[in-house]
């Protein structure tokens, strides 16, 4: 299939397949001599995976690194897709029973106690989700959580301000360019403070800066710190891990 019949079948940009194309993360089968991208079946099931990961929330670079490990198998991963799908399901049923109880409540139509107006809202994760997380998740993010839970109330304060510090010094300083020494000094004090907390090599570093922007929960977090930190943290750390291995 050309490039233009995968789009219109799945219902994605083609600029969409360009971009998966352009970062390698769904090559065409085929190239013929005029440009065009020829997709082959196998093609189209790794972009149905890729689609399933995306809907769940995982960034473009992960998902490349999921997809492309020896180790990964297909079928195992569509059977835990289709786990955390139903399981997203069930909340969402039980949050739109919980809409319509509502609003005949506020019609008064009805009576709701106040367990059921918060019926259907569940904040604790996915059982799946951890499951996935510890097949495919990063383990510097989860060595990190772990030291976090296992802190002190008073250290755990004592992290929160040392990361804010890091944040609003970073914040006030990315005007200037990622590569510039105020900026490596920075960004060295915070893979300095991250490795106190996880083991994060020099590829782990770099791939959690690209999350700061793969996924807008990191984005918007950071971002609050100032507009567009969370690209210049990304490319400073980027810069910084590959200078470190020089």
């Amino acid at each position: 299939m050309k490039v233009k019949e995968v789009a219109d079948l799945v219902g994605i940009s083609v600029r969409t397949l360009h971009h998966y194309d352009e970062i390698g993360l769904l090559i065409p089968e085929e190239i013929t001599e005029a440009g065009y991208r020829i997709y082959s079946d196998d093609n189209l099931e790794t972009l149905q995976q890729i689609l399933f990961f995306k809907e769940l929330g995982f960034p473009l670079k992960k998902i490349k690194e999921v997809i492309n490990r020896p180790s990964f198998d297909r079928q195992e991963a569509l059977e835990l897709h289709k786990k955390m799908l139903l399981e997203k399901r069930n909340r969402l049923d039980q949050m739109i029973a919980t809409i319509e109880k509502t609003i005949k409540y506020s019609k008064g139509e009805i009576k709701m106690s106040h367990k059921e107006k918060f019926e259907g809202f569940d904040f604790s994760s996915n059982p799946y989700e951890q499951e996935a997380r510890k097949r495919w998740g990063d383990e510097a993010v989860d060595q990190s959580n772990a030291k976090v839970q296992a802190m002190s109330k008073d250290e755990k304060k004592d992290f929160e301000e040392r990361f804010n510090d890091i944040y609003i010094k970073l914040a006030s300083i990315r005007h200037l360019a990622p590569h510039s020494e105020e900026a490596q000094t920075g960004i060295k004090e915070w893979f300095e403070l991250l490795n106190r907390m996880g083991n994060y090599s020099l590829d782990a570093f770099k791939g959690l800066g690209q999350m700061y922007i793969d996924d807008e929960r990191f984005t918007k977090n950071i971002d609050q710190f100032g507009d567009g930190l969370a690209k210049f943290m990304c490319d400073a750390m980027a810069i910084f891990a590959d200078t470190q291995k020089e």
